[in-house]
């Protein structure tokens, strides 16, 4: 009997594997971190063999927790940290260089000098998205850059790239399948997404041979087996989506005009917009949510690169907490945030303002600050920065959004919840599986291989948790008029 659907969450700070039962409920998970390099001042690197490694041991583990036999497995779904980029030997299976990570900066330069030639234009309008060093495609041209021969290697397809889906499939399937899926391709800067294809002009742009590229499957859809040397049994792997559109579908934010936030490392809020791509007027990216059976959807998505990595700071840094959900406490301790702002701009502001030079600021410090008073602005910079690109989906959508459902770690924590219903002035909805990114990988999975036999009987099985409601302040006015006059002191 086929009773489970696994789900790996290769994220940005660990490698997880959840096992979710025929009614959506999570039975087990098993988790491991994995080291983050930070080489220069705006640089993030991972080592993709430690999350390989640590991805396998999170599977293993997984199954072993749960008590289960692996052939009670009916498939495995996938989600992934997105732009993430690793480029690898073929033959060997070795990376020529660390993975670059989606928060790095390195490639804001190169970005640059092609928007001074025109050039982001091209990209808006075929990608959907703002030319930025947050996507892959720049950070595959730098790393070709390092060494004549790479580009050479490249051509012949000796070398190959990836993002985080991939590089696992890769791996997975011991070499067997070099794919990706539509709303992964669609965050490379070098996919078309009209015509759902690799696009030659934009590769010319960037250098990018076309043989280094990944075939592109549907969301749903099984591309191939893990190798049986892994687990004793050959599991189809039958769902890749980008972390945050499996969030979106795990939500069942299936219509158009559905949208949820996620409260991760960073805070990720997409619409659903149904069969057609909505250009924002606002600085929002245009992407591909998803594609069953041939069929594409697409979703807007406003991006804030620091939200949960705001905390990690606090806790890593300032030592002012020793686990994040201490800083609810902590916040709590204060009955405001005293003045005091805090930009959060610890790898450039995304959007709606895409400074990738902008940095970090506490403002409005006195002699009367207290730890409370940064850790209850702290999360009301998460909610702040929600906010900001909120409001733009908004104007692109010409509509008013009445809920915004919310998952991720960080929507644990009720009071961040409530500051978020408050300065939106909307109701917050959490789910009751607040795993809502492994989940949305496991429905696409479990989509392909008729475990569930259709996105209904999906839709039957979400359930509220809770769910917050605006309470209407003039303080909040307040908090809302200082950050609007603080976040211009950072822009560059």
């Amino acid at each position: 009997m086929k009773n489970y659907v696994l789900s790996i969450d290769a994220g940005t700070t660990s490698s997880r594997a959840v096992l979710f039962d025929k009614l959506g409920n999570q039975c087990a998970i098993a988790q491991h971190e994995f080291k983050q390099f930070f080489p220069r001042e705006g640089w993030v690197e991972h080592d993709p063999i430690e999350i390989w490694k640590t991805q396998l041991k999170a599977i293993i583990d997984v199954i072993k927790l749960a008590n289960i036999q692996v052939e009670e497995i009916d498939s495995i779904g996938i989600t992934n940290q997105r732009e993430t980029t690793v480029i690898w030997d073929k033959k060997t299976g070795k990376p020529i260089f660390n993975a670059i990570v989606w928060q790095d900066r390195r490639t804001a330069n190169i970005c640059e000098d092609l928007k001074k030639i025109g050039k982001d234009k091209i990209f808006q309008k075929k990608t959907g998205l703002i030319l930025d060093a947050y996507f892959s495609g720049t950070k595959i041209k730098w790393i070709l850059d390092l060494d004549p021969n790479f580009r050479k290697k490249g051509e012949n397809g000796d070398i190959v790239f990836g993002t985080i889906d991939t590089w696992l499939i890769w791996n997975l399937t011991s070499g067997k399948v070099h794919v990706t899926d539509t709303s992964n391709a669609s965050r490379t800067l070098l996919y078309n997404i009209h015509e759902k294809k690799w696009d030659e002009e934009l590769l010319k742009i960037l250098e990018v041979p076309k043989a280094m590229l990944p075939n592109v499957s549907n969301s749903s859809e099984i591309i191939g087996v893990i190798n049986k040397s892994y687990l004793g049994y050959e599991i189809p792997i039958g769902g890749i989506a980008g972390d945050q559109q499996a969030a979106l579908f795990g939500q069942m934010c299936v219509n158009p005009g559905d949208v949820k936030n996620t409260y991760g490392t960073g805070c990720f809020c997409i619409m659903n917009t149904g069969k057609n791509p909505v250009i924002s007027k606002n600085k929002m990216l245009t992407t591909i949510a998803w594609t069953i059976k041939n069929e594409t959807t697409y979703a807007i998505e406003g991006s804030v690169f620091i939200a949960g990595a705001l905390v990690q700071w606090l806790r890593d840094q300032l030592n002012i907490v020793k686990s994040a959900p201490e800083i609810e406490q902590l916040a709590k301790t204060v009955k405001n945030n005293g003045g005091v702002t805090f930009i959060p701009a610890l790898s450039g502001l995304g959007a709606p303002f895409w400074d990738p030079h902008a940095t970090g600021a506490i403002m409005g410090i006195t002699r009367g600050t207290k730890k409370g008073h940064i850790a209850r602005a702290a999360l009301e910079s998460i909610a702040l920065r929600s906010r900001d690109i909120i409001l733009e989906m908004e104007k692109d959508a010409n509509t008013k959004f009445h809920s915004l459902k919310v998952d991720g770690g960080a929507s644990k924590n009720n009071l961040l919840m409530q500051i978020q219903a408050d300065l939106l002035k909307t109701k917050v909805i959490r789910p009751k599986i607040t795993e809502t990114t492994a989940l949305g990988a496991a429905f696409f999975s479990g989509l392909s291989t008729e475990f569930w036999p259709s996105i209904n009987s999906i839709n039957d099985m979400w359930e509220e948790d809770k769910s917050f409601v605006p309470k209407l302040s003039d303080s909040k006015s307040n908090i809302i008029s200082m950050w609007e006059k603080r976040v211009l002191k950072v822009l560059s």
